[in-house]
C-alpha cells in the first residue's frame, strides 16, 4: 500500500511494512539511515520483538509500520501496530471497547502508535538526520494519512508522546488523555547519600531502614551491565519474571524467552540487570534499559517473597546506577504513588485518541475533557507529597 501526500515542502509517499524484516529486505541500510533514538525506538529493539514472537502471530499485536519516502529514499519510519485487544498498552480503553460492542460495533482492530509493553514518554518516530522533515511534520503526515486511508480500524491511538506532538495531534482533532508517572531527577548528586541529604529526616531514615531490611536475611545484591550480562544470568532473570507473572495474573508474561536471550546478543550495552542472591542462588531480578541520559526500569521478578526487596532492586539500585553513570532521569515504570516517598517526582504523560465513528468520537472527547481536571488535580496533589526538604 502506498499513499502519496503533497506538502508545502515536497512530495512524500507513505508505504506500509508488516515487519521490520520486510523493511530491511527492501532497504538493507535502514539501520544506518534511521539511527536509534533510544533503547526502544530503534530497529534492533523493534525487530527483536517481532523475531522473538513477542508481537505478531497470535499475540494481538500486528506490526503496521509506516515508512515515509522522498524521491524513492526512505527518510522516516513510524512504528505502529494493529491491535486486536487492549493489553500491554498501559492506557486503558476497555470501557470504550465495551461500549462499542454494546452497540453492535467492532472496536478491534484499532491502530496504535506505541512501543509494545513500553509505557515511556518518547518520540516514537525514527527520522533520517539532515532530512527536510521535522518531528512535527511526521505527526502531520501520520494524522492526515490515517484520516484519509481506508477505514479498516475503528480508532487511532498514539501513546506516551511528547508534549510538542500532543499539540500537533490536537490540530487534527485528536483528543488528549492525561496520565501521571513518577520519575527520579538526578540533581547532579555525587552519590546516593547526597540524594538522601536532600530528603526530610523522616524519609531519609525510612529509606535507610528499607535498604537494610532488604539484605538483613542474607540477600546479596549485584548489578550487571554490558559484557557482565551472561546468557545464564538472563536465564535466571527470565525464570523470576515468568514466576512473578504466573503468581500475579495466572498467565505467562507477554515477552518470550527468545526476547530476553536476544537482548543479551543484540542490546547488552543498553541493559542493566539487578540480581538478588541468597545462599548463592538467584531469588529475584530487575531488568533496566539505559542510554546516555535516561535509565528505564522495565521488568521485575522474584522466586521468594522477601520484605523490601522489590524496592531495593527496582528503585534504590536504579537511583544508585543513575547517579554513578551521571544520567539525568530514571523512569521506574508506570503507576505507584509509593514512589513519591522514595524520591520520584510526578510528571504528566499524554496519549492521543481519535474514533472513526462520529458519535463515539464525541463521547471520547467528552470523557477525556471531564477526566482531565481530575488528573491535573491528582498531579498537583502528588506534588505536595514530595519528601524533599525545600518542597
Amino acid at each position: 500500500m502506498t499513499f502519496t501526500i503533497l506538502t508545502t515542502k515536497a512530495l512524500f509517499s507513505i508505504s506500509l511494512f508488516k515487519s521490520i524484516q520486510q523493511l530491511l529486505e527492501q532497504v538493507p541500510d535502514a539501520s544506518n539511515l534511521l539511527p536509534a533514538q533510544d533503547p526502544f525506538v530503534n530497529l534492533t529493539f523493534l525487530e527483536l520483538l517481532e523475531k522473538s514472537q513477542s508481537v505478531g502471530g497470535e499475540t494481538g499485536w500486528q506490526p503496521n509500520h509506516f515508512g515515509i519516502w522522498q524521491n524513492q529514499s526512505l527518510i522516516a519510519l513510524i512504528p505502529c501496530y494493529e491491535k486486536y485487544h487492549s493489553y500491554g498498552e498501559y492506557v486503558f480503553d476497555h470501557a470504550w471497547a465495551n461500549a462499542y460492542h454494546q452497540h453492535g460495533l467492532e472496536y478491534y482492530p484499532k491502530l496504535l502508535c506505541a512501543i509494545p509493553f513500553t509505557p515511556v514518554t518518547l518520540n516514537k518516530m525514527l527520522l533520517k538526520p539532515q532530512s527536510n522533515l521535522t518531528e512535527e511534520d511526521l505527526v502531520n503526515l501520520l494524522s492526515q494519512h490515517w484520516l484519509e486511508m481506508e477505514p479498516i480500524h475503528s480508532s487511532f491511538h498514539a501513546l506516551f508522546i511528547p508534549e510538542n506532538q500532543r499539540q500537533i495531534f490536537s490540530q487534527h482533532d485528536f483528543h488528549t488523555r492525561l496520565n501521571v508517572q513518577f520519575v527520579f531527577n538526578n540533581q547532579d548528586y555525587g552519590c546516593f547519600d547526597n540524594f538522601l541529604d536532600d530528603l526530610k529526616s523522616r524519609k531519609r531514615k525510612s529509606i535507610r531502614k528499607e535498604r537494610n531490611e532488604a539484605v538483613s536475611t542474607g540477600v546479596n545484591i549485584k548489578r550487571f551491565s554490558g559484557k557482565e550480562i551472561t546468557p545464564e544470568l538472563m536465564d535466571d532473570f527470565y525464570l523470576c519474571y515468568q514466576a512473578t507473572y504466573l503468581k500475579r495474573s495466572g498467565h505467562t508474561g507477554y515477552l518470550t524467552e527468545a526476547f530476553f536471550k536476544g537482548l543479551v546478543t543484540n542490546m547488552r550495552d543498553h541493559i542493566m540487570l539487578v540480581m538478588a542472591f541468597k545462599n548463592h542462588k538467584t531469588v529475584a531480578g530487575a531488568l533496566f534499559f539505559f542510554d546516555n541520559t535516561h535509565l528505564y526500569g522495565r521488568y521485575w521478578g522474584a522466586l521468594e517473597d522477601i520484605s523490601q526487596l522489590h524496592f531495593e532492586c527496582c528503585y534504590y539500585q536504579g537511583i544508585e546506577f543513575t547517579i554513578e553513570k551521571g544520567l539525568q532521569y530514571f523512569n521506574p515504570g508506570t503507576q505507584g504513588e509509593h514512589k513519591i516517598a522514595r524520591g520520584f517526582r510526578p510528571t504528566l504523560c499524554y496519549s492521543m485518541h481519535k474514533m472513526r465513528h462520529p458519535a463515539f468520537d464525541d463521547a471520547v472527547k467528552d470523557f477525556t475533557e471531564r477526566e482531565a481536571p481530575h488528573m491535573l488535580q491528582y498531579y498537583e496533589e502528588t506534588q505536595q507529597l514530595l519528601p524533599f526538604k525545600l518542597e
